[in-house]
């Protein structure tokens, strides 16, 4: 496999130290790696959703959710092929779910408002990995409550491996030089503790903070040991949308989208993801200096709701940033002084399956409309409708190909997430996706009055009675009805 030499402009800025043990930041926490413990046929996980305590501020102590742990939960390793089986305990004194986010999964282990765990109880999911090798996720989805339980910690990685090492060789040493960054912006009160409001901005913009969590520690370095790092990126946030580049605006690559490799690694200065997206970077250390990753908040809002919306942030606190032109530093990367060799960077991956839009039996509408003003909360809708349990929106038949045109029918942009499925995107406002997302990917970014063709292709399992959902993936959105159902049947 050839290699490829970034082209990296001069980096570094005085003052950055060259350890992180001579610097006042904290460093990356690692999540625990958890592989399981052979079962017979399965591969077997147990999982306990526990309150905690954490120290995010030295001297201030956080009321949290963590999965095994008082805040977030260990990264889920587990292999393409395996049959695994997932024992999750809800020690909370409320009702929760564990949602296996970017999984192909038969929907009555989905985890989704239908697998509710009520209190003292333990849920099994059990299902063949047939994801690709990628970076996904598991987070809470119980119903209405998927905002504050992801926003008090209830989420965690999940990276799936190839077992067989098919694909080209990359960074792969757990916590060394292949690290998941778990991306999440949150506000804290003078005492120490998560704010999570329900005012009318909160529900209508998602809910944002003012200070970034990285793996659950704040303004992070990491020493690199190896001449190239693998960052694996998940937009964690409830809200927020970001865009991830360096300070110094140097280069990296792009191999990865939320469900697998691209094609071709991409050189890129900037990288955007919205809430639920991943994506997996390689940076090149040689150069020996450090480098500051920050994340550009974009702008939510769009033009009189910034205005309309100014008089409500007053009472929210004076050390708030601006949500519309926040910067935040994501992880400062120190090298070290004796860099280890790192294998030649790929340049290709495996080819995806071609995308015939002519295979497709069916086109679908989603229109994403919201409310303004009051009637906010209850003005969150897809194709006129919000979510309610016992309704089945759309039904799809098994071993079909399908087209789903989302519009965006409102004035902020939208994640749109779909279960079951690695879809392809077609394209957007009739244009070809961008190369960054050609891939196999479970969520996409809508803007304002954008619309965006998905190919869908609905196989293995069918269950008419359980649902799979579709939603906006800004959560407080998602719990105030922007959410849909349907059923793949025979």
């Amino acid at each position: 496999m050839g290699g490829l030499s970034l082209s990296l402009a001069a980096c570094g800025q005085a003052g950055y130290p060259q350890s992180p043990h001579n610097s006042d930041r904290n460093l990356l926490k690692i999540p625990q790696l958890l592989s399981g413990t052979k079962n017979g046929a399965y591969t077997e996980y147990n999982l306990k959703i526990q309150n905690g305590t954490s120290t995010f501020f030295e001297g201030r102590s956080t009321s949290t959710i963590g999965v095994n742990q008082a805040y977030l939960g260990p990264t889920l390793q587990m292999d393409v092929g395996s049959i695994v089986k997932i024992n999750v305990n809800n020690t909370l004194q409320e009702d929760t779910t564990l949602h296996w986010h970017g999984f192909h999964v038969p929907a009555k282990y989905d985890g989704t408002p239908h697998q509710t765990i009520t209190p003292g109880e333990t849920w099994t999911a059990q299902f063949e990995v047939r994801q690709k090798p990628a970076l996904f996720w598991y987070h809470s989805h119980a119903h209405k409550q998927a905002g504050p339980q992801v926003y008090r910690g209830l989420a965690g990685p999940i990276i799936v491996k190839d077992p067989n090492r098919l694909e080209p060789d990359l960074p792969n040493t757990y916590g060394v030089d292949d690290v998941p960054l778990i991306v999440q912006d949150r506000l804290f009160g003078n005492n120490g503790e998560l704010v999570y409001l329900r005012s009318m901005h909160d529900i209508m913009m998602g809910m944002q903070g003012d200070t970034l969590l990285v793996n659950g520690v704040v303004d992070p370095v990491f020493e690199s040991k190896t001449e190239l790092l693998r960052l694996r990126l998940l937009n964690g946030s409830n809200a927020r949308i970001y865009d991830f580049k360096f300070a110094d605006r140097q280069t990296f690559l792009m191999i990865g989208s939320d469900g697998g490799h691209l094609e071709t690694a991409l050189e890129m200065s900037q990288l955007r993801l919205s809430p639920g997206e991943r994506a997996e970077i390689l940076v090149d250390m040689r150069y020996g200096q450090p480098r500051q990753l920050i994340a550009a908040s974009t702008t939510n809002g769009m033009g009189m709701m910034d205005g309309a919306m100014m008089g409500d942030r007053w009472w929210r606190g004076n050390n708030r940033r601006d949500t519309d032109t926040s910067a935040f530093n994501v992880l400062l990367i120190v090298p070290n002084a004796n860099l280890d060799s790192s294998p030649p960077v790929p340049t290709t991956f495996k080819k995806h399956a071609a995308i015939d839009p002519g295979s497709a039996v069916k086109m679908r509408q989603f229109v994403l409309r919201m409310g303004m003003g009051m009637r906010a909360e209850n003005g969150f809708t897809i194709n006129g409708r919000s979510m309610d349990m016992g309704r089945i929106d759309e039904r799809v038949k098994l071993n079909t190909t399908e087209i789903w045109e989302v519009q965006n029918a409102s004035w902020m942009p939208h994640p749109f997430h779909v279960h079951d499925v690695q879809f392809r995107i077609l394209d957007r406002n009739g244009r070809p996706p961008a190369q960054h997302e050609t891939g196999l990917k479970d969520t996409v970014l809508l803007a304002p009055r954008e619309r965006v063709r998905l190919l869908l292709s609905f196989k293995d399992y069918a269950d008419p009675d359980t649902p799979y959902m579709y939603h906006c993936h800004i959560l407080e959105h998602e719990d105030a009805g922007m959410m849909g159902q349907f059923v793949v049947e025979t």
